[in-house]
Formats: C-alpha cells, structure tokens, sequence
C-alpha cells in the first residue's frame, strides 16, 4: 500500500478570465509573505473568499475573525511556491502597498484584471441626486461613479492609463494627504465613462465577479434603459 497525498490539481499558471481576475484581487487584498512561498488573501466578503480560492485552484480552509469595527473579516494563506514567483515575475512583491506599480496584463484579459481590482478595492457608487430640491421637489436623477483606489501613485496612474489605452476614458484622479501618513489615492470616472467601463468590465457573463457589485451595475443599467424608453 501507498500513501497518496491529497492536493488539489496544479492549475496552469496562465493568463486568462479567472488567473486575471485573481491576480486583480491579490494586487488589492493579497499579500505576497516574505518566505517566498506563501501567499495571503484577507477580504470582508466571504463570497469573495470563496471565488479567489477558486480562481486560484486552492482548496484551502479560511478563517473568520472580527475586526476592530466589529466587522467579519475572512483570512487565507496559501502554500504555493510556483504560484509565487510567477507573481514576482509580474511585478508584485511582499508590502506592496507602496510599491506596487504596472503589470504586465495582456490587453484580452485586462477587463478582469480590472474587475478584481474593482471587486477588491474599487466601488460602484450611486445615488440620487436632487439638484433643485426647493423648486422642483419632485425633480431627481441617478448620479454614478466607479472608484479605484490605491495608497500606490504608480500603480493608479498605470492603472489610469491602461484604461485610457483599452477603452479611451480619461477619468481623474483625487488625491488624500492624512497627516503623519502616505497619500492615498482614487481614480474616478462619472456617469458617462462609467457606462463605458462597466460595460466593457461586465461584458462575459460567464466570468468570475463579486455577483453583488454586478447586481448593482445591472439595476442601475435597467433602470436607465426603462427611463429612456428601451
């Protein structure tokens, strides 16, 4: 008899729809531990968790912890040495937050990319806006954003030019200064570009996405089409 050890199978360690979106999702909320094999992921989704961990062919139990804000938090390390010097090799290191800058992502598979960064530390804002409360109290439309934010200037103005390169949107940048601390920053596109994006961000149904940001921008997108009379 022979003791066989039960691991999941080795997924090809190639770009396409869902190694796209994990390595969007490890640029945000990963964390690349400096023992150069293991791999951290911590996200307040645990729907998240668990399509990471698909992504990436790990099997792995995560764990469940409350945060300072009284929050559930869902933490993972994974052990896998091939996976993280392909990492490396794509420009991430251990404490990236800082220094994280470009990566080279293939243009067919920038959209997920994209959309894991979207999912991990981006948003989809909407609300409603009543510009002429006292005149036209009745009067009222949506107003909507997409966020992508960063403590990295090189990673958000690379990020920012990408998506000009890919689908020719501009958006702008605003920039936090916090005392005693390192600028934060958030790339910002409004309601025109917005369509754009996420149109372009959520045009495979198939691909993986956090399903409640993509209910968010389906709402918001009948909504629109029901008001203009399509």
């Amino acid at each position: 008899m022979a003791y066989q050890l039960r691991r999941p199978p080795r997924v090809p360690l190639e770009w396409g729809a869902d190694w796209a979106y994990a390595i969007g999702l490890i640029a945000t909320d990963g964390c690349l531990i400096g023992d150069g094999r293991h791999i951290a992921f911590v996200t307040e989704d645990e729907d998240l968790m668990q399509i990471w961990l698909t992504c990436v062919g790990h099997l792995d139990r995560y764990r469940r912890s409350i945060s300072s804000a009284g929050a559930p938090v869902y933490r993972v390390t994974i052990s896998d040495a091939r996976l993280y010097r392909w990492l490396v090799a794509l420009g991430l290191t251990p404490r990236k937050s800082l220094t994280l800058s470009g990566m080279p992502v293939p243009s067919e598979q920038f959209a997920h990319f994209a959309r894991g960064l979207l999912d991990g530390d981006g948003s989809i804002y909407i609300t409603r806006h009543r510009p002429t409360k006292a005149k036209y109290p009745d009067y009222w439309y949506e107003r909507l954003w997409t966020f992508f934010t960063s403590a990295s200037r090189a990673h958000i103005d690379w990020l920012r030019t990408r998506i000009t390169d890919e689908y020719g949107l501009v958006g702008w940048l605003e920039i936090t200064r916090r005392p005693h601390r390192h600028e934060f920053y958030r790339l910002k596109y409004g309601k025109r570009e917005s369509l754009t994006l996420l149109a372009a961000l959520y045009a495979d149904d198939d691909a993986p996405c956090l399903q409640r940001k993509k209910d968010k921008w389906l709402a918001y997108l009948g909504r629109s089409c029901a008001e203009g009379g399509t």
